[in-house]
């Protein structure tokens, strides 16, 4: 166990308080380091520093930011495994498997990113006036205070940050305390591939004390959060007092439909890894599986043997399939959720307990009511609620009938059923033949509802994180 100190302005410094705070692994419970506990004073500090770094970064030429990005991503893939394997494990419970899909997927992303620095267009438009020329450009908003969530501490603070840098900005992350070491080994990389050493921070602390510091400081453009819905709403009506741009990918309670048509053992596999990866702690996981009656007998049947023939083993087995809940909070709320939908009327067909220390047996519980916190609330576990319907129709009305929308899904072999389904349903993302976890560097990640707003990946990132500069020039007549 060490200290590990905070990244502001290109070095390791710890909180002006001196105090530091446990980072602990949710698989054994062992103390990893301790990390700065930040305050306004840090925070403070550290959006200066971006301030300066703005400057330096966004005075760089698309070609050079482009540069710094590529290599960004070449230190990824030549080192991920050094630099970000075990951290990933030991600090976010992730299975080896997880830990190497973030990994892979940060390359991707860091490339993408980075061939998005050269296509920030503007465009021209008419004028009535034959001697007036009008433009927009785009330009980017300066300092991007970054919230950072646990579940999937390298890849999301990458799409979290990358996008924002290809675009010119600065940046002051604020991570999970449950994982701020990945993010400052993050940091170290950025600044590694080139990236000016004010131009990126890391503060690390409590969101009351650190991130709401973050949050409300004047010189912070822009905030961009991945988190719970609860937070998210938090930072919007903060964001908003200041009219300040806001990104927020919050909650999800994404419905899988399972149609007629469909063969329930593939249909099974699929949901299974739609909701039991990585315990569930996925906000677009398929936690809501809705079944046409004609062939739910036989999906529940085969998702309850996908479900018990899952191996939870050691994180570092490629077997394993998932590993523990992130603190013993999240454990509680899961089984809190599974007792209330029980004690309404919901039957658990497989699972509803702890199997060891933070770690959920994968759960499936059938016609939880509607009301019930299990199929309204974002339960944020290895927990799924199954429930019949007669028709096509009827499963749509069921999916729409929340108030979130960050993902859905669709299993048919009927392409005209799943893009009927997929018009209809109201979600930031419908999958046609697959779960409702998928992720595209270039896709635009987002919800509606309490999903949240704005959208991550591709340009559609990019362009969150500028503003749009209308420019008129009045070139007068022509010289005689």
């Amino acid at each position: 166990m060490q200290n590990r100190n905070m990244l502001i302005g290109g070095e390791a410094v710890p909180a002006a308080s001196g105090s530091y705070f446990e980072v602990t692994a949710p698989a054994t419970g062992s103390l990893l380091a301790q990390v700065p506990r930040a305050g306004a004073t840090d925070v403070d500090h550290a959006v200066r520093a971006a301030s300066i770094g703005f400057d330096a970064w966004y005075r760089l030429r698309p070609a050079e930011r482009e540069a710094v990005l590529l290599r960004a991503a070449e230190l990824v893939a030549n080192e991920g495994q050094t630099r970000f394997l075990d951290t990933l494990i030991d600090e976010s419970g992730s299975t080896i498997t997880k830990a190497r899909g973030e990994i892979a997927y940060t390359v991707d992303l860091l490339r993408t990113a980075a061939g998005e620095a050269r296509r920030l267009y503007g465009e021209t438009f008419p004028n009535d006036d034959p001697h007036r020329m009008s433009m927009v450009i785009r330009e980017p908003l300066g300092v991007v205070g970054v919230v950072s969530p646990y579940n999937a501490p390298l890849s999301l603070l990458t799409k979290m940050c990358a996008f924002p840098l290809a675009a010119g900005n600065s940046l002051v992350i604020k991570p999970s305390e449950e994982t701020p070491l990945t993010a400052l080994a993050f940091g170290r990389l950025l600044l590694d591939a080139g990236v000016p050493s004010e131009a990126i921070n890391v503060v690390t602390g409590y969101g009351s004390e650190c991130g709401a510091e973050l949050i409300n400081h004047p010189a912070v453009r822009c905030i961009a959060l991945t988190g719970s819905t609860n937070t998210g709403i938090a930072v919007g009506q903060a964001g908003l007092s200041r009219m300040r741009r806001m990104q927020l990918e919050l909650g999800g309670k994404s419905a899988l439909l399972v149609l007629k048509d469909a063969d329930p053992k593939q249909a099974a596999k699929i949901a299974a890894q739609g909701i039991f990866t990585h315990s569930g702690q996925i906000c677009m996981a398929n936690s809501r599986i809705v079944v046409e009656r004609d062939i739910y007998p036989s999906f529940i049947d085969a998702l309850k043997a996908e479900a018990e023939g899952l191996y939870l083993g050691d994180l570092r087995d490629e077997r394993t399939v998932y590993g523990p809940l992130i603190n013993s909070r999240a454990v509680e709320k899961v089984l809190e959720h599974v007792r209330e939908a029980v004690a309404a009327g919901a039957e658990i067909l497989t699972g509803g307990e702890v199997l060891n220390g933070l770690v959920v047996k994968p759960t499936i519980l059938l016609d939880p009511p509607r009301d019930s916190l299990a199929w309204r609330e974002e339960s944020f576990g290895p927990v799924a609620s199954v429930v019949a319907v007669d028709d096509l129709e009827e499963a749509i009305a069921v999916a729409n009938d929340s108030d979130y929308g960050l993902s859905a899904a669709v299993m048919t072999n009927n392409i005209q059923w799943g893009l009927h389904a997929a018009r209809r349903i109201a979600s930031g993302a419908v999958h046609i033949g697959m779960h409702t976890f998928q992720s595209n560097a270039l896709a635009p990640i987002g919800g509606v509802g309490l999903s949240g707003m704005g959208r991550s990946g591709g340009h559609y990132s990019t362009e969150e994180f500028t503003e749009v500069k209308w420019i008129s020039v009045d070139v007068g007549s022509l010289p005689r």
